[in-house]
């Protein structure tokens, strides 16, 4: 939660820092960038550091370096440099997302993980919406830098209890050496099913980002009569709605015998709230988008869970497995969402909604790609290591 916090605590106060930083949409768009820059690119690194030194140790330097670039962007003088130490805490979160989902699933066997793993990701629902209410409390009444200062030191003060909390292993071992990283590192990166997970719900991943991104854009754009609170209020539904989506998701995909397609049902229905989008008045809109939010939490609680009982992803690849299919899903999804403003600029709203919507069912057949596997699935599991 603290973690999601000091993702969306920067998008809260956007305009405070725009008028002390002399910073224009331009300006501040490359500030959001280099944090999903540093997201990205080191979701790979971050899963193979996992595999050499253990996840534990990795994510607790993720939320170190996180909570420091916080802490150091409050101070930032100029937007450039904001720039810089939002890519830098971007890092930080890649160290600490995928491998602390692995360290969570470690904790739980075969048939009980999934739920957890839900809730693990509901949790960052939640802090979301921490971050867009208190960040902009904290910056309104005491500007924009102890908004990100307050995510910064909440952080590094979460490092320490979890680095007390988080079981250590029982006896230290020494890094792994570097051709066994390499070589479970290739293994993973290419994986078919790794790879047809990622692309296949990338539309998904897509979608549900430029509704979280553009929405209270588009309804300044196309309905000014309901006020921009109205239309971030519903937005931040979907984030809620996510919360309990999560568990929910993790305990059916423990429970059926093909996840692939309870994934793909609940994409087609995300797909179907999106497309409603463009047509339905604002009281049809806020059950549409508390229903996305709430497949939202189920869909990305099975596509967390499905790399679990991959057996290229067992034991510590499982944080390098998740880190791949997070870094093509940022990756192609930031190249989509730049696609949607485009078609949103040239051709309107309603055509790029239909766009996103399409491309959510459009990349959905490649699940079929994905080697079933799990409880419930027909297949042997490869359970995580003690």
């Amino acid at each position: 939660m603290v973690y999601a916090f000091s993702w969306y605590n920067v998008g809260a106060v956007l305009p405070l820092i725009g008028v002390a930083l002399s910073a224009g949409p331009a300006q501040l768009g490359v500030v959001l960038g280099a944090f999903l820059v540093g997201v990205g690119i080191f979701q790979v690194p971050a899963g193979l550091a996992s595999v050499r030194y253990g996840a534990r140790t990795v994510s607790l330097l993720g939320l170190v370096i996180l909570g420091a670039g916080g802490v150091a962007s409050a101070f930032a003088p100029s937007w450039p440099v904001l720039a810089l130490l939002r890519g830098i805490a971007g890092i930080g979160a890649a160290l600490f997302f995928s491998p602390a989902l692995g360290l969570i699933a470690s904790y739980f066997p075969a048939g009980q993980r999934g739920p957890v793993i839900g809730f693990y990701n509901g949790g960052f629902s939640v802090g979301g919406a921490l971050g867009l209410f208190g960040g902009a409390s904290l910056g309104i009444a005491f500007g924009w830098s102890a908004a990100l200062a307050a995510g910064g030191v909440a952080l590094l003060g979460m490092a320490g209890v979890a680095a007390l909390l988080l079981p250590a292993p029982e006896r230290a071992e020494p890094p792994k050496p570097l051709a066994e990283v390499w070589a479970r590192g290739r293994e993973i990166l290419t994986s078919r099913s790794i790879w047809a997970l990622s692309l296949g719900l990338t539309g998904f991943w897509s979608a549900i980002y430029v509704v979280g991104q553009d929405f209270v854009v588009y309804a300044a754009a196309d309905h000014a009569a309901w006020g921009i609170g109205a239309a971030a209020a519903v937005t931040t539904g979907v984030v809620l709605a996510a919360f309990p989506g999560g568990p929910v998701g993790g305990w059916l995909a423990e429970r059926t015998r093909s996840r692939r397609s309870l994934a793909a049902g609940f994409t087609i229905l995300s797909a179907g709230c999106v497309a409603l989008l463009p047509f339905a008045p604002l009281m049809v809109l806020v059950p549409d988008l508390i229903a996305l939010g709430f497949f939202d939490g189920v869909v990305f609680s099975i596509l967390y869970l499905i790399p679990t009982y991959l057996p290229e992803a067992r034991g510590e690849g499982l944080a390098l497995g998740v880190g791949v299919v997070n870094s093509i899903q940022v990756s192609l999804g930031s190249l989509v969402a730049v696609a949607f403003g485009v078609i949103a600029a040239s051709l309107g709203y309603t055509v790029a909604w239909e766009f996103a919507a399409l491309l959510t069912v459009a990349v959905l057949p490649l699940l079929a790609f994905v080697e079933v596997t799990g409880p419930g699935a027909g297949a042997p599991v490869d359970g995580p290591r003690p």
